[in-house]
């Protein structure tokens, strides 16, 4: 069953709990496991799964973990340092609003590349500058980035190799097998790191999104809330390639994150 984060209540707990009781809201990451387009979902008291934060939606509360558990994996393994500039390609999605927000938090400048529309979206999340993709081509831009993050596998590395900084870093979330094998070696000759691979899926991730989320510091967008019944409503959304941040999956009460 499809489905990778969620928010909810705690139904029942397992003898041996001691975290959680009977009627906890809490939020989970499932990652590749999935599962969470169910009613009911069983989850190790050790593994993802936190509070729900105070004052967020169960909509807002299940659309916190996917793309900021990709974009807090990949911003470590970039080791990004503040003052260091980062562009975002895709940063309207569910992992570009995410790096948006996680890049910016961590000190870095961002610069977004979006569609026009989305322009003010990422800017009031913290970007700096923002370039439309439609009418303007990041890669003969005159500026240098440290980091190059493409949430959407819209570039690669010989496209991307002018505008990396001395010791700049590409971070190719999406790409396929061929992408991945290759970044072991690519741009070593130039001083150059690419980074491609699966996300790590790690608990202490999934607590410091809560407490950022807590804070204030990092939130959720939501592109589209709908019940199970439009399942497929739901993922021709995210395969439209249009959407805001995520689209949320509801049933009876349940909040199930889509994307």
């Amino acid at each position: 069953m499809l489905g990778t984060e969620c928010s909810g209540v705690v139904e029942a707990v397992g003898a041996g709990v001691t975290r959680f009781r009977v009627g906890d809201a809490v939020v989970a990451f499932r990652g590749a496991a999935m599962g969470a387009h169910a009613a009911y979902l069983c989850v190790r008291e050790d593994g993802p799964v936190a509070p729900k934060p105070d004052g967020l939606s169960w909509e807002e509360s299940a659309a916190l973990l996917f793309g900021g558990t990709t974009a807090l994996h990949y911003l470590r393994e970039a080791r990004v340092k503040p003052g260091e500039r980062v562009l975002v390609l895709g940063a309207s999605g569910a992992v570009g609003v995410a790096a948006v927000q996680l890049a910016r938090h961590d000190g870095a400048e961002v610069t977004a590349v979006c569609s026009a529309p989305n322009a003010s979206l990422v800017t009031e999340l913290g970007a700096a500058r923002v370039i439309d993709y439609r009418t303007e081509d990041f890669t003969r831009d005159d500026a240098r980035w440290d980091v190059v993050m493409d949430c959407v596998g819209a570039t690669d590395y010989a496209r991307c190799r002018r505008v990396l900084a001395p010791g700049g870093r590409l971070l190719r979330v999406v790409c396929g097998l061929g992408g991945q094998l290759a970044a072991a070696w690519q741009g070593r000759l130039s001083g150059h790191r690419v980074i491609a691979g699966v996300a790590a899926e790690r608990p202490e991730d999934v607590q410091r999104l809560v407490e950022l989320a807590r804070a204030g510091e990092y939130r959720a967008v939501i592109d589209a809330s709908m019940p199970l019944s439009r399942i497929a409503e739901a993922h021709a959304r995210v395969d439209s390639g249009r959407k805001r941040g995520s689209v949320v999956v509801t049933m009876e009460g349940d909040v199930l994150g889509c994307d």
